[in-house]
Formats: C-alpha cells, structure tokens, sequence
C-alpha cells in the first residue's frame, strides 16, 4: 500500500510487482520506480543536463537523436523551468526526468513477500525424477512454513528479505536501484539408497557486480508503458522505470549408482596400468640416471655361455 501526491491512494497486488508474469527459470519483483503519468505525443523541453541546456536556437540541431535523448530535437530552445532553457524534442511529453532515484525505495514492504519455488529433477540415464515440494510435505505445512537453513531447510517457500541476507547484502539497499540474486538448488543423490536421501540443498548469491569504486549504471531496471485513451481519442500512456531483483533459479547437481561392468574396466585399466609403470621406471632408472650401469649391475647378472665353456676346458687338457 503506498500513498503519494502523484499517485495517491494505492493498493499493490501480485500483478502490480511482478513483472512480466512469465518469465524462464526468473522472477522479476518492483521494488522502486520512477512513474511518468499522462504522457501525450507533442512538443517539450528535454531535461537539462550538459547536452540539452540551450542559450538560442543556433545551441539545438534539428533533426538530431543522441544516445539519450527523449526524442526527436526540433532546433528550438525554449525554457524548461525559471531561466533555465532546453532544447525542444518532438517526444511523449512531459519527458521523464530520472536523475533522482527515489530513496528509500518506493515499495520496500517486497522484502516481506514470500515466493514459492517448484523444481522438478530427472537424470534420465538412472529414469530417477523428483521434485523439491517433497512427498512429506503436506498442504498445512506448505501454507504455514519458510525457508530457514536450521529449522526449515526443504522448505521452497523463500522470504525475499531472507534470500539477500543469506546471501551477504541489505535488501534495502538493494531495492533502491535493483539488482539480480541467484537461487541455487542442488541434487546430489546417491541412487543406490533410497530416493528419500535425494534431497534439495539451497544457497543464494548475488549475480550482478556491486563495485563501489566504479557505480556506472548499477543495479536492474527496464521501462515498460501503459497506454489509454480520453473521451476525445487522444492517446495517453503512463511510463513507468521499474527498478527491481530478479531472482534466478539455478540448478544442478549430479546422481550415482554402482554398476559392475564400469567397476571392472576401472579395475582392469589399473592393472594395465601398474604393467606399464613398471617398464616405465626400468626405463628411467637404466638409461636416464646417473648411476645407471650401477643399477644395470644390479638387475642383469651376466653368466658365460656353457656349451663355450666346455670347449674351453678340453682344448686345456
């Protein structure tokens, strides 16, 4: 619930805060915003900054569109606001002017939300499949329970407040101008004991780079718009720039069982191998080493020919 000068009077719903609805493995939730109300197509000032404030037309060039310009420049300047003058932009006017990101952020109350993770798990080669809503968990418990690493660890439903705090930040902070989290789930399962010690482990950190000394651009925001029409046909539309975490659900993991016929080419592998260390040493030690004639003494003893010996001692008699 909020209730401001621009707004008013408003009460925010699951619809509201997130956005889109759909996303791949991610959830996006509003924390801040900038809100732009009752834009219409026409002809306004541009918001002052080193490239838009103007002392005469002969300052604006028509026809131009910088990298952030809010529009089309029609070569005029014209005041913004006391004597402060802007190049004019054919654009949705009034232009939205987000210099000042609202502080604190504007729906901080998100870290008290609640999400509900559902992951479902197959390792094909095993046909094992499991899900991390486990077969104990029953309706009563899920409606009631949340997630803590000590006292509720298979529970997938997560406060969001929590997952920043597990994972080292201020969500408070964070909320002012966004940012991205990770929600890491990973199966590590010995198949060879029951499935019911195949369980999910959970850890969360944050993905987007929070550097201090360099605060370009930081945090995760997008604009989106929503458009209408009055009784006369005009169109209107309010803009908003949505700050915001998304929270990425990442899994993985990996899954055994014994099998024999690997057990036997593992074994077989090593005896090979233990025959070829020896050679592989021989070698070593007869041709590579200093002391190799020692140790060629050592292995080889060296016997004369019988048959030669026996010639010997008759042509001595």
């Amino acid at each position: 619930m909020t209730n401001t000068s621009q707004l008013g009077f408003r009460i925010w719903d699951v619809a509201d805060y997130v956005i889109p609805v759909q996303e791949e493995n991610s959830i996006f939730i509003v924390t801040n915003m900038i809100v732009t109300m009752n834009q219409t197509q026409g002809l306004c000032p541009e918001i002052p900054d080193s490239n838009t404030t103007c002392e005469s037309d002969a300052d604006c060039a028509a026809g131009s569109t910088g990298t952030h310009s809010s529009g089309v420049a029609t070569g005029r300047c014209v005041p913004f606001q006391g004597p402060v003058k802007t190049c004019e932009v054919a654009a949705w006017c009034p232009v939205e002017d987000d210099v000042e990101v609202p502080k604190p952020a504007f729906l901080k109350a998100a870290e008290n939300f609640t999400l509900l993770v559902k992951n479902n798990i197959w390792y094909p080669k095993f046909n094992f499949s499991k899900r991390n809503i486990l077969p104990n968990i029953t309706t009563g418990y899920l409606k009631s329970c949340i997630y803590d690493a000590v006292t509720a660890p298979f529970c997938p439903i997560f406060r969001l407040g929590k997952i920043v705090a597990d994972a080292g930040h201020s969500f408070q902070d964070m909320a002012v101008e966004g940012g991205i989290m990770g929600i890491q789930i990973r199966w590590d399962c010995n198949l060879d004991r029951a499935a019911s010690h195949c369980l999910p482990r959970y850890s969360f950190r944050r993905l987007d780079t929070r550097d201090l000394g360099h605060n370009v651009s930081p945090g995760y925001n997008f604009r989106f718009a929503k458009y209408y029409k009055d009784l006369t046909g005009t169109e209107y539309r309010t803009l908003i720039k949505a700050y915001g975490i998304r929270f990425d659900i990442i899994v993985f993991g990996k899954a055994g069982k014994f099998d024999i016929i690997p057990t036997m080419i593992n074994v077989g592998s090593g005896l090979a191998l233990l025959g070829v260390a020896t050679v592989l040493c021989d070698i070593i030690v007869l041709y590579c080493t200093k002391k190799r004639y020692y140790y060629r003494e050592k292995k080889y003893k060296y016997v004369e020919d019988y048959e030669q010996g026996i010639i010997d001692n008759e042509m001595d008699r």
